[in-house]
């Protein structure tokens, strides 16, 4: 992620969290179960998708891991469409995105990050998997 996203993230995510020790704890235990996945993870999860990372994939993935480890899990697949639409939107919104992650930018982009889906992420609007 450039430095216009990291921006555009800091932005998005602002209004949406809060600051308490439950919070603060949350946030520690999801910054360890992040901790525990390496980069040669990562590239293995997206083999496993027929996907070879590139630099712009992982913009996408650090972008995902930022959010969960601010925000922690996605109440929607939705909301994560629309912050990643809006994060990317220099690159090409929707479009970059899907082309990126043909699965979905959403399902295939939090599975390749290891993260949890949110509910009713199977909705094809979101991608699914193969």
């Amino acid at each position: 992620m450039d430095e216009e996203q990291r921006k555009k993230l800091s932005e998005w995510m602002v209004d949406r969290s809060v600051d308490t020790d439950i919070d603060s704890q949350a946030r520690t235990h999801r910054k360890a179960l992040l901790d525990e996945l390496s980069e040669v993870d990562v590239r293995e999860m997206a083999g496993q998708e027929g996907i070879e990372l590139t630099d712009e994939h992982l913009g996408v993935v650090e972008c995902l891991r930022d959010y969960y480890l601010e925000l922690g899990e996605a109440e929607n697949g939705r909301d994560l469409e629309e912050m990643l639409n809006e994060v990317f939107a220099g690159h090409g919104g929707r479009k970059y995105l899907w082309r990126l992650f043909p699965g979905g930018p959403v399902t295939q982009g939090l599975r390749i990050a290891g993260l949890p889906l949110p509910p009713h992420s199977g909705d094809k609007g979101f991608g699914t998997v193969r």
